[in-house]
């Protein structure tokens, strides 16, 4: 018999997530570029969704790599 699952931790963000904190941001995404699954991270939904929208803006504005092609 299988034992019961375990309830999944998630994380909360403390505040707003402002796409200018780069320091934060770089903690979502790994060495690549690429942004981090919420399982990885341990996110909720609606934090994730803001993380990668943040992370897309900053991107726009160059203070965050895009994702390496890997060729």
């Amino acid at each position: 018999m299988k034992p019961p699952p375990r309830p999944r931790r998630t994380r909360r963000l403390d505040g707003p997530v402002d796409w200018k904190d780069a320091q934060l941001l770089r903690t979502f995404v790994g060495d690549r570029g690429k942004i981090r699954a919420r399982r990885v991270t341990g996110l909720e939904p609606k934090a994730h969704r803001e993380v990668s929208r943040a992370i897309k803006n900053a991107r726009e504005m160059a203070l965050l790599p895009y994702p390496s092609r890997g060729r």
